[in-house]
């Protein structure tokens, strides 16, 4: 009987261990999938602002485009990103805006990466009255 007791014990606290050991993996892949979130929603804002930027831009007198492009690009942008963002607008007839934005890294508004994202948005100039 002894026997069968000691022999219980002796995998008490494997699973802890275990768990201990796999602790560092499972917190690399949680920042591994945080940061690859954080590059898709970088994506997605810098489409929006081209298409933000874009739809002011056919809205306004050609003279008046590039400040109206460029305030509606930054408009909907947080401070996060609103940082190293470019506004880019031209064409007439079709009008295009470009935006530029860095990935931060983990952390909005701290550092980013060295590469950036890109959104292109273009539209048909309306009608002046």
């Amino acid at each position: 009987m002894t026997t069968r007791v000691l022999a219980r014990h002796r995998d008490r606290g494997q699973v802890t261990i275990e768990f201990l050991g796999m602790t560092p993996t499972i917190l690399l892949t949680l920042v591994v999938l945080w940061q690859l979130v954080l590059v898709g929603y970088t994506y997605t804002l810098a489409g929006n602002a081209a298409d933000e930027a874009v739809r002011a831009g056919t809205a306004v007198a050609p003279g008046e485009r590039d400040g109206a492009c460029r305030a509606a690009g930054l408009a909907h942008l947080s401070a996060a990103w609103r940082g190293s963002a470019q506004v880019d607008c031209g064409g007439t007839g079709f009008v295009t805006a470009d935006v530029t934005l860095q990935v931060p890294v983990l952390f909005p508004g701290t550092v980013s990466f060295p590469f950036t994202v890109e959104g292109h948005a273009g539209a048909v100039e309306e009608e002046k009255d």
